[in-house]
């Protein structure tokens, strides 16, 4: 018998922000490694085509349009993936946002509420609502947050979103510990700068990318695909003894 396994047979998993970047990434990841996979996001046709994607693979999926700002379509996620794809085992908390570009006392009400609502309150409430789901069929479930090596390192242009992010590893933590019991084991990744349409500002930035490379040990920024395999490992049965810890995914900068 194998003393490592990475199937996702059976499973059913939720992937938000998941049309595009990281989250597509993640999705088909998921797929080939045998999950069915509910696609969430906002613009349907990306979603599209990242369900085409996935069903590339062979495995089910569905778009679910959502906007994780609204509660109500959060609860409709989850109840919408059992509806469809039978349970769910599970649940990557990938979609996330960042306005503002620029020093902290820069980023008004709007701007902060919107950074926490989708970064951490969103990530909270879904996680809530797939607990329940995961209880119903009794065999536990994973659940995977999506942070940044921003909630680790200050920056002085995204502040609101190294703050959000930070919550997010001690979200992780907290669900652990406090899930267990279920059977539910809850993780993180964080990334670090990645080559994605959401980070173009700092890629694209000469002295952002410049201090990028030369502080990380590979000397290169990352590509959306090197952050799935993580994510399959922390959701599959080889990491059944890991819970509450965040994997940094960064080419080694923060080392």
């Amino acid at each position: 018998m194998s003393v490592t396994n990475f199937s996702l047979e059976g499973k059913v998993a939720i992937v938000t922000g998941g049309s595009r970047g990281i989250g597509r990434s993640i999705a088909i990841g998921l797929a080939e490694h045998g999950a069915d996979v509910a696609i969430a996001a906002r613009k349907p046709e990306a979603l599209a085509e990242a369900v085409g994607a996935v069903e590339a693979t062979g495995r089910r999926a569905i778009a679910v349009p959502t906007n994780v700002r609204r509660m109500d379509e959060l609860r409709s996620l989850v109840d919408e993936t059992r509806s469809r794809l039978g349970r769910v085992d599970i649940l990557v908390n990938n979609a996330g946002t960042n306005p503002v570009y620029g020093p902290v006392q820069d980023i008004d009400e709007r701007a902060w509420d919107n950074i926490m609502n989708t970064n951490v309150k969103a990530a909270h409430f879904l996680s809530n609502h797939a607990r329940e789901a995961m209880l119903e069929h009794g065999e536990g479930g994973s659940i995977v947050n999506v942070s940044s090596v921003g909630g680790y390192r200050a920056s002085d242009v995204i502040g609101g979103y190294s703050v959000s992010k930070a919550a997010l590893i001690m979200l992780t933590q907290v669900q652990a510990k406090t899930w267990g019991a279920d059977g539910i084991r809850v993780n993180c990744i964080a990334p670090g700068l990645i080559k994605t349409e959401f980070a173009r500002a700092l890629w694209e930035d000469e002295r952002t990318l410049r201090g990028a490379v030369a502080d990380a040990a590979l000397r290169r920024i990352g590509e959306p695909d090197e952050m799935a395999g993580a994510v399959v490992y922390l959701a599959g049965p080889s990491a059944s003894f890991v819970t509450g810890q965040t994997l940094v995914l960064d080419g080694g900068r923060l080392v």
